[in-house]
């Protein structure tokens, strides 16, 4: 079997059961579960959930997407090596972690399969909530031009592109578009401020204002979970992006949790230590590969200008890019993954097929 049938690409083409069209993103698919069948998982594997919880599968896949556009390769390479199982092992890493430290629960109930959750129904938080430790990215381009005000935030000046900042920022940004918010303009991941949240908390999808101040709680004391755990391997938590919503727990009771993807190559800056100390940034994260597409193509304002998506689009088209590279950021990915977890990332023939066998067999949702 060839290297390409080893990548779960396509991942809404699973024949679980189900009542409700496949909700699928950038990297993952979504399968809402039949009323029976959440009720009877509820009952047979003992979720901590109310019995009337809607449930669904969440199975992530190998591609990977950059500019908001998904990268393919040569040979059929239509996506990374590992990319997906390593992105959900360190994601359970963290979660379990945030568990043991008393932190928030996530909206994982299972994990059948390393490309696999089951999940509870959550109601989004409509926001992106990113944290950064140092200034890079979005924020140094800003401040390069002269901006001093980020997200209702004065920055310092003679601040070096790269360097620590005085203290952890929240920085936050619209999850979605967002229509009749004062001051906030409708379009996808724009910059606002915590006063803008508060005068408009239930637009956001709060439910009181004092889970304003927690949610700014769970994610500092997440980020500081992470990049305490990260510094012990040597490796620097640059920023990341973590999403919140809200849960009914067994009770019925409003719960806010993490939820999507926490601490990952995905979601989040990682910068080599031994590397940043002699001066030079490692990324061990998503970030090197975006950097390596500015690199490749000639007109690198293709995938920085969101006034040229429809070239943008085209080139993600009509590249394929070589198959070396994407076994580059397959390494990244899983060598990273191993470090976190302490476990092997092993690479299956079909993962589809496992998938399918292990959903009929111990959970029976395919027919």
């Amino acid at each position: 079997m060839s290297l390409a049938d080893q990548i779960l690409a396509v991942n809404n083409d699973l024949p679980i059961r189900t009542d409700a069209p496949v909700h699928s993103g950038k990297v993952r698919s979504v399968y809402w579960l039949t009323d029976a069948d959440s009720k009877r998982l509820i009952q047979e594997k003992g979720y901590d959930v109310a019995d009337d919880t809607p449930l669904a599968i969440m199975v992530i896949s190998d591609r990977i997407s950059a500019f908001e556009c998904i990268w393919q390769g040569e040979g059929g390479m239509q996506g990374v090596p590992g990319k997906g199982a390593s992105l959900n092992a360190i994601s359970n890493h963290w979660f379990k972690l945030f568990k043991d430290q008393g932190l928030a629960d996530s909206h994982i109930l299972d994990i059948p399969h390393p490309f696999v959750w089951i999940v509870q129904k959550a109601k989004p938080v409509m926001i992106e909530a990113i944290c950064r430790q140092y200034i890079t990215g979005s924020m140094w381009r800003s401040y390069v031009k002269g901006e001093r005000e980020f997200c209702g935030i004065e920055l310092a000046e003679g601040l070096l592109k790269d360097s620590k900042l005085p203290e952890l920022l929240q920085t936050p940004s619209t999850k979605g578009i967002l229509e009749g918010i004062p001051d906030v303009p409708a379009i996808d991941d724009v910059n606002i401020t915590r006063k803008n949240i508060e005068d408009n908390f239930e637009a956001f999808n709060f439910k009181t204002p004092d889970d304003i101040t927690l949610y700014e709680k769970l994610l500092t004391e997440g980020f500081d979970v992470i990049s305490d755990a990260l510094a012990k391997l040597d490796q620097i938590f640059v920023d990341t992006k973590f999403e919140f919503g809200y849960v009914k727990d067994k009770a019925g009771n409003d719960k806010l949790i993490y939820m999507d993807e926490v601490g990952t190559p995905d979601s989040s800056r990682i910068w080599d230590g031994e590397q940043y100390r002699a001066g030079k940034v490692v990324e061990n994260s998503k970030e090197g590969f975006r950097q390596l597409l500015l690199a490749h193509f000639p007109d690198a304002d293709i995938l920085l200008n969101k006034n040229r998506m429809d070239e943008r689009l085209a080139l993600a088209r009509n590249n394929e890019l070589p198959a070396s590279v994407l076994m580059d950021v397959s390494q990244t990915y899983t060598a990273i993954a191993e470090k976190i977890t302490g476990q092997k990332i092993v690479l299956t023939a079909n993962p589809k097929a496992e998938i399918i066998d292990i959903l009929r067999e111990q959970y029976q949702l395919i027919d």
